[in-house]
C-alpha cells in the first residue's frame, strides 16, 4: 500500500527540516464512553441559597438541604435519590412557588383523648412522626402534643398549628404552593404500631393546593446538555405538555439528546385512567400510585433513579420486578388487583406491586404513548426500553462514525479503486461495512440489544445523494431484541 503525505493530521506536507516525526491517531483505538445524568425538577424554599432556574450539581443529601432548604421538595427528593445510589451522576434545577400558588391545607381534629400513655405513629406524607401521648390528657393537650411533635421535624413537608376556634383541631399546611401539597397523604400507625387506647382521630385531607411552578425557566436552564432521564414532579397538563414538547424537539434529529421522565400520579383508578389517556408521548412514563402513603415527588425521584442506574448498565432490559426502596405503598385493602392494573397498561400508566413485607416494585415502567400521529393505537413505543435503546444505538453510531471518519472526503464505490487506499474517503460500501460491523458484534453479540442480522444486513441501504454530492444517504432498519414479560403455557394432560 501507497501511503501519501494526505493521510497525516498534523505532520505538514511541506516538511525540509529534517528529523523523525511521529503523530498519534487514536481513532481506532478509543471506544465511546457512555454516562448517563440525571436531572431532577422540584421547589425549594426561601431558606435554600442556590437561585431559582439555574443548575446544580448535588452529590449528598447534606448539600440539596444547603442548596434547596431542608425539608423542601427538592431536598427530599434527592435524600431519596442519594439513599438509592450515590454514583449515578445527578443535577438540579430548583423551582420557587409561582406568584399566585396557594399550599394545599389539612387538618387532624382530636375526638377522644387516649386512656393509655403510649406515643402515636402519625405519618405525614410517609414521614413517621412519634407523638407523645398521655393517658388523661385533654383533647386541647393532646392537639398540642401533635403540633409541637411535627414542627419539631424539620423534614416533615408541613407546619402546624392549633385551629384558632376548634382548639382540639390541628391544621396542617404544605410547605410549599401548588398542586403537589393535595398527595399528601395523612395517616397514623401504617407499619403496625399500636396506637393509644381511647384515642380517636379525625383526618381531613388535604386539598385547595394550586398553581404549580411554570416549566418555562427550567426548560431554558437545561441548555444544550444531553439530559438522559428527568424527574418531573408535577403531572398538571401545563407542566406535562412543556416537557412533552421539549423532549420530543431533544429526541429528534436536529438535537439528538432525548431523554424520558419520570413522573408520579396519586388517585383512585378512575382518576389515574383519566390522566393517563389525556397523554400521549413516549418520553413520559407515569407511574400510578393509587392511594399511596408516600408522596409522589418520592414516588417519581425514587422511580427515576431506579429506572436510571438499570437503563444506563443495560437499555435494553426491562425494569420489572426492582424494588423502590424506601417507599410506602396503598394499604393492602386499596390495592389494584391484575384486571386493574393490566387496564392501566392500555391507558398509559406505568404499574408497580407490593411484596407481603410492603416492598414496593416497578412491574412494568411503560411510557405514555398510546395512538400515532392517525390515532389509531400503537404499541411501537409502549415499554420505556424502546426510546432508551434506539437512543444508545445511535449514540454509539454517531460515536463511530465521528470517532473513525471525522474530516474524510465522500466517494462513490465504482471510484474507491482509482484512489490511494490511505486516502481519507469514505464511500456507501464501507458506511454499510461499518454499520453491519457495529450491529453483529456491538449491538447483538455483546450488548444483546438487537436481533435478525440477517433481516438488518438485506435492508441495510446507503448512498450518496442525487442532489448533493456531500450527504451520505442511509436507511437502517434494527429489529430490537424483545423482553421477557409474558410467559404463557398450556399444560396438557395426557394418558
Amino acid at each position: 500500500m501507497t501511503i501519501s503525505a494526505t493521510v497525516f493530521n498534523d505532520i505538514p506536507a511541506a516538511l525540509r527540516v529534517p528529523g523523525w516525526y511521529i503523530e498519534f491517531d487514536n481513532r481506532l483505538a478509543g471506544n465511546a464512553v457512555f454516562q448517563g445524568k440525571l436531572l431532577v425538577l422540584g421547589q425549594k424554599l426561601p431558606t435554600g441559597s442556590q437561585d431559582a432556574s439555574t443548575l446544580v450539581r448535588i452529590t449528598n443529601p447534606a448539600q440539596a438541604d444547603e442548596k434547596f432548604g431542608r425539608g423542601s421538595m427538592l431536598a427530599e427528593m434527592f435524600r431519596a435519590i442519594k439513599s438509592v445510589d450515590l454514583f449515578t451522576e445527578t443535577w438540579a434545577i430548583a423551582l420557587e412557588d409561582a406568584e399566585l400558588a396557594v399550599a394545599a391545607e389539612g387538618s387532624i381534629e382530636v375526638t377522644e383523648a387516649p386512656t393509655e400513655s403510649r406515643p402515636l405513629a402519625l405519618y405525614i406524607a410517609g414521614y413517621r412522626v412519634w407523638c407523645e401521648m398521655t393517658a388523661g390528657a385533654s383533647l386541647d393537650d393532646v392537639a398540642q402534643a401533635i403540633v409541637d411533635a411535627v414542627n419539631a421535624d424539620d423534614r416533615v413537608p408541613v407546619t402546624a398549628e392549633v385551629d384558632g376556634t376548634t382548639t382540639s383541631q390541628v391544621n396542617l399546611t404544605c410547605r410549599w404552593g401548588g398542586e403537589t401539597g393535595n398527595d399528601i397523604d395523612l395517616r397514623d400507625s401504617v407499619k403496625g404500631e399500636e396506637r393509644p387506647r381511647g384515642l380517636r382521630l379525625t383526618y381531613t385531607a388535604f386539598s385547595g393546593g394550586a398553581v404549580n411552578p411554570e416549566l418555562d425557566g427550567a426548560i431554558a436552564a437545561m441548555g444544550a446538555e444531553w439530559w438522559n432521564w428527568l424527574c418531573l414532579p408535577y403531572t398538571d397538563t401545563t407542566s406535562l405538555e412543556a416537557m412533552e414538547a421539549e423532549l420530543a424537539d431533544r429526541y429528534g434529529p436536529m438535537r439528538q439528546m432525548g431523554g424520558r421522565a419520570f413522573a408520579a400520579f396519586r388517585g383512585n383508578h378512575s382518576e389515574t385512567a383519566t390522566k393517563g389517556n389525556s397523554r400521549n408521548t413516549p418520553h413520559i412514563t407515569c407511574m400510578g400510585t393509587n392511594r399511596a402513603v408516600s408522596s409522589t415527588w418520592i414516588w417519581a425521584a425514587t422511580n427515576a433513579i431506579v429506572g436510571a442506574k438499570s437503563l444506563a448498565i443495560d437499555p435494553a432490559r426491562p425494569l420489572q420486578r426492582l424494588p423502590l426502596p424506601g417507599l410506602i405503598g396503598p394499604a393492602e385493602d386499596e390495592r389494584w388487583d391484575d384486571p386493574e392494573r393490566n387496564l392501566l397498561l392500555y391507558d398509559g400508566i406505568a404499574t408497580h406491586t407490593v411484596a407481603s413485607d410492603g416492598t414496593v416494585m416497578i412491574e412494568r415502567q411503560i411510557t405514555m404513548y398510546q395512538e400515532n400521529s392517525a390515532g389509531i393505537a400503537d404499541d411501537s413505543y409502549l415499554d420505556i426500553n424502546t426510546p432508551e435503546t434506539l437512543e444508545r444505538l445511535r449514540f454509539e453510531q454517531i460515536s463511530m462514525f465521528a470517532q473513525k471518519y471525522p474530516r474524510h472526503k465522500l466517494a462513490a464505490d465504482e471510484d474507491r479503486e482509482f484512489y490511494d487506499p490511505s486516502q481519507p474517503i469514505m464511500t456507501p460500501k464501507l458506511a454499510k461495512g461499518e454499520l453491519l460491523t457495529l450491529y453483529r458484534i456491538t449491538f447483538m453479540s455483546e450488548r444483546g440489544w438487537v436481533r435478525d442480522y440477517a433481516g438488518y444486513a438485506e435492508s441495510l441501504a446507503a448512498n450518496i445523494d442525487p442532489a448533493d454530492p456531500n450527504r451520505l444517504n442511509v436507511l437502517d432498519q434494527p429489529m430490537l431484541i424483545g423482553q421477557y414479560r409474558v410467559h404463557a403455557q398450556q399444560t396438557q394432560f395426557r394418558r
